[in-house]
């Protein structure tokens, strides 16, 4: 079983940037793959990024691809978000998300077993 935490939401103009963290519990984090989905009002959720055990391999939707950056801290069971150059688009609900094992691109966009509560994330025009 595996908690997380989400912080670092908050309100933010366009342009700037943010940085979320997700915190777990438990002592198998460092097996765990993790990612970071959004969903704003009215639409379904959608992946936004992942990362694999060791950090080795990261995975970005389009929408934020060389804008925001997952990375991971194994000794401090957290995986960050770093977001940069933040749309109005961008304003939604960030979840953590956190699965045992993956293998293949198409397992890191999909089908995660533990989530966390969310943070939310306001860009302002």
């Amino acid at each position: 079983q595996v908690q997380l935490v989400e912080s670092g939401g908050g309100l933010v103009q366009a342009g700037g940037s943010l940085r979320l963290s997700c915190a777990a519990s438990g002592r198998t984090f460092s097996t765990y793959v993790m990612g970071w989905f959004r969903q704003a009002p009215g639409k379904e959720r959608e992946f936004v990024a992942a990362i694999s055990s060791t950090g080795g391999r990261t995975y970005y939707a389009d929408s934020v691809k060389g804008r925001f950056a997952i990375s991971r801290a194994n000794a401090k069971n957290t995986v960050y978000l770093q977001m940069n150059s933040l749309k109005p688009e961008d304003t939604a609900v960030y979840y953590c998300a956190a699965k045992p094992w993956c293998s293949g691109y198409g397992c890191y966009l999909s089908e995660y077993d533990y989530w966390g509560q969310g943070t939310q994330v306001t860009v302002s025009s």
